[in-house]
C-alpha cells in the first residue's frame, strides 16, 4: 500500500479518486470556474473535470488570479476534494483560505513529489488526512 506523507499547506480531510494532470496548469484561464473542467485547449487534460477529485498537479502556473478561480470553484461546489502539488503554490492555497474565511467549505492543499504517487493508478480512491498522510481509501 502506498502511503505518502505530504507537507500540509492547508489542513483538512478529504477523499476522492486520484486525478493526475499531465502538465502544470494555470487556474486563471486553465480551469472553468463554473464547471470545474480543464478549459485550456492546449493543456493535455483539456476537458477533464477536477470536481470531487484528489487533484495531483506538478505545479500551478500563472497569475495571482488563480486564488480567485479556486474561490469560485469552492463557492460553486465544483472544486477538487483536495489538491496535491509537486511544488507549493501559496496563491492557490490562499484561495482556499479565503473561501474558509467567507464561510465556504475548504479543501486540503498539500505539497508532495508527484513521483511519490507513481505506483497509484488513475482513479484510485485516496484519503487525505489532516496530518498530511495520503493513502488509498
Amino acid at each position: 500500500m502506498v502511503v505518502v506523507t505530504a507537507r500540509v499547506l492547508v489542513a483538512g480531510e478529504a477523499d476522492g479518486p486520484l486525478l493526475r494532470l499531465g502538465a502544470p496548469i494555470s487556474f486563471w484561464g486553465g480551469v472553468d470556474p463554473a464547471s470545474g473542467r480543464v478549459a485550456d485547449p492546449r493543456h493535455p487534460d483539456h476537458g477533464r473535470c477536477i470536481a470531487g477529485a484528489v487533484l495531483l498537479v506538478p505545479e500551478a502556473v500563472g497569475s495571482s488570479s488563480s486564488s480567485a478561480i479556486m474561490l469560485e470553484l469552492l463557492r460553486g461546489g465544483v472544486a477538487p476534494a483536495a489538491v496535491l502539488m509537486g511544488r507549493a503554490d501559496a496563491i492557490l492555497a490562499l484561495g482556499v483560505v479565503v473561501a474558509r474565511e467567507l464561510g465556504y467549505a475548504g479543501i486540503p492543499v498539500l505539497e508532495a513529489p508527484v513521483e511519490a504517487f507513481a505506483g497509484l493508478a488513475e482513479g484510485t480512491r485516496l484519503r487525505v488526512c489532516t496530518d498530511g498522510r495520503v493513502e488509498p481509501a
